[in-house]
């Protein structure tokens, strides 16, 4: 199985080079972050006609979350246990949610695509929300875990949370004085190893960016940052054979200020073709 993840920044704008992009790169499993898109307004019949099968969780033009599978798309869910809400004005545990996480089952492997809340600016109620939302999505990732042992579980997404010094290229994001690089966002992160998850790409490419913001010619000088990631369950992590990060895909006709990344699964099936190339980038 190859699985990939792409923040696409508008499917309905993007989705040539979506339906491309999988097809050429052989993708079974894509999950997408940020459709800004509704259900009814995805653009289901490029992917259907390439032999794909779509499930979409998406509220209104901001955020969503999307998953296109070669295989069937079972046991579906929009949110994790405990996820907490949103509004601008409106605080407590009746806050609604928001379209930021889909869970499903292919191939035997349990994929959330997750789009993590940005957190705005240090000290804003959007950090909080930040926060809280990773700790529930700790949480839930534990109990799953402990349901399921011997599944292969993958988080895949834009995390908005750069780990360590080294995925920053970016001038403009600085410690102290910026989101994506606190002490409490960063040891979130973390806290999902006590979960019993594992950075599945970074033994394979421990350097690259997967993000370069539009304004500034940040990409042409390369002053990007890592921010979408694949965190594997042991059984997920024991079957990755390769990695790589697109790193071409933020060139050409309107791109997406993201990348995907993609890993290579060996889930020791029948059809197993023994000739697959480990890839690297």
């Amino acid at each position: 199985m190859r699985l990939a993840t792409w923040n696409i920044n508008s499917i309905r704008t993007r989705v040539g080079r979506a339906v491309d992009f999988a097809v050429r790169e052989d993708i079974d499993v894509l999950a997408f972050q940020e459709i800004k898109c509704k259900p009814e307004q995805f653009p289901y019949a490029p992917f259907e006609e390439a032999g794909y099968h779509v499930e979409v969780h998406g509220l209104n033009q901001w955020n969503g979350v999307a998953i296109a599978s070669r295989e069937p798309i079972t046991e579906v869910s929009t949110s994790f246990d405990g996820m907490p809400g949103f509004a601008k004005g409106h605080e407590g545990p009746d806050a609604p949610l928001e379209a930021r996480a889909l869970g499903v089952t292919v191939g035997g492997v349990r994929v959330w695509s997750l789009y993590v809340p940005n957190g705005r600016a240090l000290g804003d109620p959007h950090l909080d929300y930040k926060l809280h939302w990773l700790e529930a999505l700790r949480t839930a990732t534990a109990a799953e875990i402990a349901a399921n042992p011997s599944r292969p579980l993958a988080l895949v997404g834009d995390f908005n949370i750069i780990p360590y010094a080294l995925d920053n290229g970016d001038p403009d994001i600085v410690e102290g004085r910026s989101t994506h690089v606190s002490p409490e966002e960063r040891a979130a992160f973390f806290a999902l190893e006590s979960a019993g998850l594992t950075d599945v790409v970074r033994p394979l490419i421990p350097e690259g960016f997967t993000y370069w913001d539009y304004q500034r010619l940040k990409f042409p000088r390369n002053e990007g940052v890592r921010i979408d990631f694949i965190l594997g369950s042991q059984p997920f992590a024991d079957a990755v054979s390769g990695a790589s990060i697109h790193r071409e895909e933020r060139k050409g006709e309107q791109p997406s200020d993201h990348v995907p990344v993609v890993v290579e699964l060996d889930l020791g099936g029948e059809d197993d073709d023994d000739d697959m190339p480990m890839i690297f980038a």
